[in-house]
């Protein structure tokens, strides 16, 4: 399976969530690859999964794949259902860019990129 293909297989509103959550982190990550991982969708950068994010029936996810990043972001994730692996954001609404972008900062600091 492809990383459109598992997008396009999404219901409604999940599809237009997770497109607009890929968008943002190409434009964060301009030169990652983006795969499939663990059956998600996951961008890469050097061989390294930095995202991941997934839909189910009544959320989305976001993965870090890294169970020390979220933590560290404790204030930044006020209002969202998280734990050390997964945040999870409702089916309609994509977390902001901003967090992503964050998300994504701790990540690769993390790796040392």
């Amino acid at each position: 399976m492809t990383v459109d293909e598992y997008i396009e297989a999404a219901p409604e509103p999940h599809r237009s969530t997770l497109i607009e959550l890929r968008e943002t982190l190409r434009s964060i990550l301009p030169n990652a690859e983006e795969t499939i991982s663990y059956s998600m969708p996951a961008f890469k950068v050097k061989g390294k999964a930095i995202a991941g994010y997934a839909h189910f029936k009544s959320h989305c996810s976001y993965f870090p794949h890294s169970g020390s990043v979220l933590p560290r972001l404790e204030t930044e994730l006020t209002g969202y259902d998280w734990d050390k692996g997964t945040l999870r954001f409702p089916v309609d609404q994509p977390p902001p860019r901003e967090l992503v972008a964050e998300i994504v900062r701790v990540r690769l600091e993390q790796l040392g990129m």
